[in-house]
């Protein structure tokens, strides 16, 4: 039985033990699979009964332990089986989780079910080495959490940031934003059931422009947004047809209106609450502790399966392009069956996002982890990348074929050899949970059985269980993040002094009138208007209101910590016909920079009187100098030292996304010098080794002398004493002669003897040198896995200020804002 010590080894997975699949019986030697493998991908193929789950659960089980978050996406509700971990092993603990049916089968009732599968577990696991106090290690690494859109069974997610404009990285690659509008917009029509082509579909075409237009200038777009501009696209043609012509209103309107039922069905509303679909919160929780996310779909239609499974493969090539290049694994991405996402011959819109994350993703950190029991109806080509197979029992001969022309094609893409026909006989005499991996990062193919899982293996969980699983995380609050480590806003505006806005929603204007005239003033007094956002609400006029508006950089530089950042800040404040009149600490971030501006109002509007200090140039000279001095009291770059690690977190990084980041710099530092370790005792270890060969070799060969010298004295000695006592000869000097020479003959036995003693201690000594290195080899890979923590280490905060010199103001100016005005002569900002 394997100890702890054989398996809890620094970035290994502990998958199974070696296994002679012809003798059919378990070999020595544990499989433990180097996490930095994974980068490059694995396939997990196996028929029902495989062991296919147990497998890839004890796999994404090493990597919880190992601190890698990961996404599980889980078609058939399996995968929620990662909650049910029982670090005591009681019954009473798995008494709620046992399936009834399978009781009733074996004629017991549920009581002596659950003891009959404690026991089970108990025994399964104490024979792979493994015990409870592994269970809650398992339970202490990583948050475990299932997510169920379009349901409140589990955590819900919102998918409204889907449509939200992807992150600069995705944006400033034509072929990455390409693929991402047009999955998205494939997916939303398969919504309402349109198989849309994205070269013949005008429906595809139109929602593709929109998504276009408003992604590339970076603006934000849901779904009402969306239903908007299908009315009113944002252009006014398509290709070089008019937009009427390609796509008449009439039939534009009844697009936007089968968007609208969707948006407005009594079910759909669950797609639209919950947590955000973010994968950074996915992967980490609030605190930054990784997270394994259980994404389960089992519940949705196979329309609504490929419409949330494309957006959570978009959203996960967007996070990718935003992280550091790593050779070490970051994160995993797990589908417990592919069947049907990753066709031959089809091309759904989760293909192309799945083929990025294959091509790309190892250059991230990013594992893809992709299992199926239906072998033949997979991409084998776009599989050709992956770097592990695990393939367990198959059904048909057919399967067998699929699966060895994918191992063809990997073996090709790493310009390995190949033999089919050994590799056949393989797959032929496997049985349940016994698998072949291959693995193009080893020498040779290995056929092994997976060991025992920590999670209780009851089967699909239905939604009621769910619900009872995550009622408790589902109803608390989640713990905001903490706040960014950045240049701070003034609170002002939000305290005892009131609203910085000049007019409140819903209260009623200053002296002014809707049509009022725009106040003249000296040429020598800027003005600028504030763009309005949003459309005017029914009966509405448009009115601006007089504001100081102030931009400005500042910058922080910082040498001892090589920190130098600078930031273009603008600022909004009412001016009054107070003794003072302007005040900064009233002040709210203004939203939008200088170059937003507009130099003329937009279209008919009315004007708020403009107080008096407002129309004289030496107020603004004034209010330039206070906007300068407030800016350097206020503003401030808060940071996060690590003191173990002597890093600094960046500007605008949170306290759980530093140490997100620490943990990554922590484990791929480990695995670097885990390396280096394994380099430097490697050498040693071989040369110790081989002494021992070749003492060994000596021991067997002076055992060997000495057993003929022996027997060749013996019979010499014995046959000249038995000549003369018999009376064959009578003793002479030939037969004294004789006898001496038998004397001599013992007198080199004994030498012989001797040699083989110092053999021995050769060897002895060998082995205790072995022995030494190996203990300093463990020390040493202790000292690498007993670093700090970056999770819980104790951070140091630290505070950074602009010097004077630091503050270039660029510009202080009378800006006129936007309001709507209704009848009752209320008003609200436009400009929010």
């Amino acid at each position: 039985m394997p100890s702890a010590a054989d398996f809890e080894k620094l970035g290994v997975f502990y998958l199974g033990r070696a296994y002679d699949w012809q003798q059919k019986k378990a070999q020595d030697g544990l499989i433990l699979y180097d996490s930095k493998d994974l980068v490059t991908h694995a396939v997990c193929v196996g028929m029902t009964g495989s062991g296919k789950t147990g497998l890839c659960l004890a796999l994404i089980e090493e990597a919880a332990i190992d601190g890698i978050p990961a996404i599980l996406i889980d078609p058939k509700g399996d995968l929620a089986n990662l909650l049910l971990t029982f670090p005591g092993l009681k019954p009473e603990d798995f008494r709620p989780w046992v399936n009834e049916d399978d009781a009733r089968r074996k004629n017991l009732s549920g009581d002596d079910y659950a003891r009959q599968q404690a026991l089970l577990w108990q025994k399964g696991l104490a024979a792979w080495g493994e015990d409870g106090a592994r269970i809650q290690r398992l339970r202490d690494a990583a948050d475990f959490a299932v997510y169920t859109p379009g349901s409140n069974a589990g955590i819900p997610l919102s998918i409204l940031k889907s449509f939200a404009a992807p992150p600069p990285a995705i944006r400033e690659d034509e072929e990455l934003l390409r693929e991402r509008i047009g999955t998205t917009a494939t997916s939303l029509l398969g919504l309402l059931g349109i198989d849309a082509d994205p070269i013949r579909s005008r429906e595809h075409i139109l929602i593709a422009t929109i998504l276009d237009a408003a992604w590339r200038q970076g603006q934000e777009l849901d779904l009402a947004g969306l239903i908007q501009q299908i009315q009113t696209p944002p252009v006014k043609r398509v290709g070089v047809l008019d937009l009427d012509a390609f796509f008449p209103s009439k039939d534009r309107f009844a697009l936007a209106m089968a968007l609208n039922n969707l948006l407005a069905a009594p079910g759909f509303g669950a797609w639209m609450e919950g947590e955000p679909l973010d994968v950074g919160s996915l992967l980490h929780t609030p605190e930054g502790k990784p997270r394994v996310a259980i994404v389960s779909i089992a519940h949705l239609n196979d329309a609504e399966r490929m419409f949330f499974v494309s957006l959570l493969l978009n959203q996960m090539v967007g996070w990718m392009r935003t992280q550091s290049g790593t050779t070490s694994l970051r994160a995993l991405l797990y589908m417990d069956e592919i069947f049907g996402f990753f066709p031959p011959v089809a091309n759904p819109p989760s293909k192309t996002p799945l083929l990025t994350l294959l091509k790309q993703a190892r250059a991230f950190g990013v594992g893809v982890v992709l299992a199926t029991q239906n072998p033949v109806d997979l991409d084998y080509k776009g599989l050709s990348n992956t770097g592990t197979w695990f393939i367990g029992r198959l059904q048909t001969e057919r399967d067998k074929a699929r699966v060895l022309d994918g191992l063809e094609g990997a073996a090709g893409s790493a310009g390995q050899g190949f033999d089919r026909a050994g590799l056949e006989r393989i797959l032929s005499g496997l049985s349940s949970r016994v698998f072949l991996m291959n693995n193009v990062h080893e020498d040779h193919p290995v056929v092994f059985e997976s060991r025992w899982v920590m999670s209780y293996l009851r089967g699909p969980l239905t939604r009621a269980q769910i619900k009872t699983l995550m009622d408790a995380r589902r109803g608390a609050t989640p713990a905001p993040p903490k706040p960014a480590a950045a240049a701070s806003p003034p609170a002002a505006g939000k305290g005892a002094r009131g609203p910085a806005a000049p007019v409140a929603p819903g209260a009623p204007a200053p002296a002014a009138t809707t049509g009022s005239q725009r106040p003249l003033l000296p040429p020598d007094i800027p003005q600028h208007f504030v763009p309005a956002r949003g459309a005017a609400p029914a009966g509405s006029t448009l009115l601006y209101q007089p504001m100081l508006f102030g931009a400005a950089q500042v910058r922080v530089a910082d040498g001892k910590n090589k920190l130098d950042v600078s930031r273009d800040l603008a600022f909004l404040t009412p001016i009054t016909d107070e003794a003072v009149a302007v005040s900064w600490e009233r002040a709210d971030a203004a939203g939008f920079t200088s170059s937003d501006l507009a130099p003329a109002p937009e279209g008919l509007a009315g004007f708020a009187e403009l107080p008096a200090p407002a129309g004289k140039k030496k107020s603004y000279d004034g209010w330039t100098k206070d906007f300068s001095g407030w800016l350097l009291q206020s503003q401030k770059v808060e940071l996060f030292r690590s003191p173990s690690l002597k890093v600094v977190s960046r500007p605008d990084e949170s306290e759980r996304d530093f140490r997100v980041r620490l943990q990554e710099a922590t484990r791929q530092d480990r695995d670097k010098a885990s390396e280096l370790l394994r380099q430097k005792y490697a050498p040693r270890i071989a040369a110790l080794q081989e002494r021992r060969r070749r003492a060994e070799q000596a021991v067997e060969r002076e055992s060997e002398q000495a057993k003929q010298q022996g027997l060749q004295t013996a019979i010499s000695v014995g046959a000249t004493i038995l000549g003369a006592f018999l009376g064959r000869k009578s003793i002479n000097v030939s037969t004294i002669g004789r006898a001496t020479t038998a004397a001599r003959g013992a007198g080199r036995v004994l030498k012989e003897t001797q040699d083989v003693g110092r053999a021995k201690e050769t060897v002895a000594a060998v082995d205790e040198a072995i022995a030494a290195l190996d203990a300093q080899f463990k020390a040493d890979a202790a000292a690498l896995g007993a670093s700090i923590d970056p999770l819980t280490e104790a951070l140091e905060s630290f505070t950074l200020k602009p010097t004077r010199q630091n503050i270039a103001v660029r510009l202080v100016a009378l800006a006129w804002a936007p309001c709507w005005r209704d009848r009752a002569g209320a008003v609200t900002p436009a400009w929010e």
